[in-house]
């Protein structure tokens, strides 16, 4: 009979997290904000006791800092007692946010049905299914906020030296059908934060990576084969955080790859939303579809309540109204005014006028002259980037890093803007 187990993978819970950004626009919102993460690290308890898992993996970040409040041990702890009444065993690391040294000061004693692994040495443990053993967990967090640029956190964390550290103990762990490691690292996506190179993950003899700090799904080396695998956090906290968040059921299954269910667990999402409005005739029409791609979104992030950021574009009429201060905050307000589950929080014009660019091309005057440099600007980025650099330079300014990636659209709202301003002109 084959053997398999399932478990949770859960990473990056950032319990008592701020929000920022949004008190100033609704208040109500930001309050609403506040009790989300916890809503999501109730539903990942949750989603754990319905599925009946054989064990839960935290990858680290609990808590958002180092002191956490006594509130937040509270409710942290009260969902470890409730896996542990439901029989669930939970395997943990630290993080960054709350590094092991953190958790010496604890309030609380962890449950007995808790075991968080090493930081300052590789750690192990043993989970024993029906009474034999099924999986080797191997794990190391942080010591503390900080880890040695010099030192690999994955050094150490192999199948075979966790037999050799538990075998004294418990001689039959070679029998174990599989190995888990549980890391917080940057992997090859964030150099600063405890970086591993992947080669090295994929050599330690380890069914499946279980890893937290990037906080997105990311799987590696593939969809199909997922050995190392990022769930990333339980809820986003702001607008760089966009999209359904959640955590892995796993499945671990001999002679196969592991098998992975995304479980949506964030009650609030975050999204960007481009809105083309060229078929809009009137201020209503655009408020309209404004809420029609709202609820196309809502629908495919699995969430309750959704905060937007959404960018208005394409040719139209509505142009030049739209681009008013006042017209595009009281569409804001209208559009927040018509459904309490969804809020806009920044509405942006970036539609532009209605123009025969062929006719202005062909006309062989200024709009033709900036047409054709903007073309030249888009076809030659590298010669776009370093005119942006050193116009940088020459102000004492660091260019921010993504403008190397929006040569294009940086180019063609700089088109857009010119114009626009050389149609006002001939209006007056």
């Amino acid at each position: 009979m084959t053997k398999s187990l399932t478990f949770l993978h859960s990473a990056d819970l950032h319990l008592g997290a701020p929000f920022r950004g949004l008190a100033q626009v609704s208040e109500l919102w930001a309050a609403r904000l506040i009790q989300a993460i916890a809503e999501s690290f109730d539903r990942m308890i949750d989603a754990a006791v319905k599925r009946q898992v054989d064990f839960v993996v935290i990858a680290g970040d609990i808590f958002d800092a180092s002191r956490a409040s006594y509130g937040d041990y509270l409710h942290f702890f009260e969902g470890m007692r409730t896996l542990g009444a439901a029989g669930i065993p939970v395997y943990m690391i630290t993080g960054n946010h709350d590094p092991f040294t953190s958790w010496q000061q604890s309030m609380f004693a962890l449950p007995d049905n808790v075991r968080m692994l090493a930081a300052d040495h590789p750690g192990f443990e043993l989970f024993e299914k029906d009474g034999q053993p099924a999986c080797i967990i191997a794990g190391r967090g942080y010591y503390n906020q900080t880890w040695p640029m010099d030192e690999c956190i994955a050094d150490g964390l192999t199948r075979q030296a966790a037999i050799q550290a538990l075998s004294p103990a418990r001689p039959r762990v070679a029998e174990a059908p599989f190995s888990i490691g549980v890391l917080h690292t940057g992997l090859n996506l964030d150099p600063i934060k405890a970086p591993v190179n992947p080669s090295v993950l994929m050599n330690a003899g380890m069914d499946y990576w279980a890893c937290g700090h990037i906080h997105m799904r990311y799987l590696y080396p593939s969809k199909e084969n997922p050995r190392i695998a990022f769930s990333g956090c339980i809820q986003g906290r702001d607008i760089k955080e966009t999209g359904t968040r959640g955590v892995m059921a796993v499945t671990l299954a001999e002679g196969a790859a592991p098998q992975l269910e995304y479980i949506p667990t964030a009650s609030v999402v975050w999204q960007r939303l481009d809105v083309n409005v060229e078929e809009c005739a009137t201020l209503p029409e655009v408020g309209d579809k404004i809420m029609r791609e709202q609820f196309r979104a809502n629908g495919k992030a699995h969430c309750e309540e959704m905060i937007s950021r959404i960018t208005l574009v394409g040719k139209t009429k509505l142009h030049e109204v739209l681009s008013r201060p006042d017209v595009i905050e009281d569409l804001r307000k209208h559009v927040n005014d018509s459904y309490s589950s969804f809020f806009c929080d920044t509405l942006v014009d970036a539609t532009v006028e209605p123009r025969d660019e062929q006719a202005l091309r062909s006309e062989g005057l200024f709009p033709a002259v900036l047409m054709r440099v903007a073309d030249d600007q888009i076809e030659n980025k590298e010669d776009a980037v370093a005119f942006l650099q050193a116009e940088f330079i020459d102000r004492n300014l660091q260019m921010p890093a993504a403008c190397a990636g929006k040569v294009d659209k940086l180019t063609k709202e700089a088109e857009n803007l010119v114009l626009d301003l050389l149609s006002w002109g001939d209006d007056q």
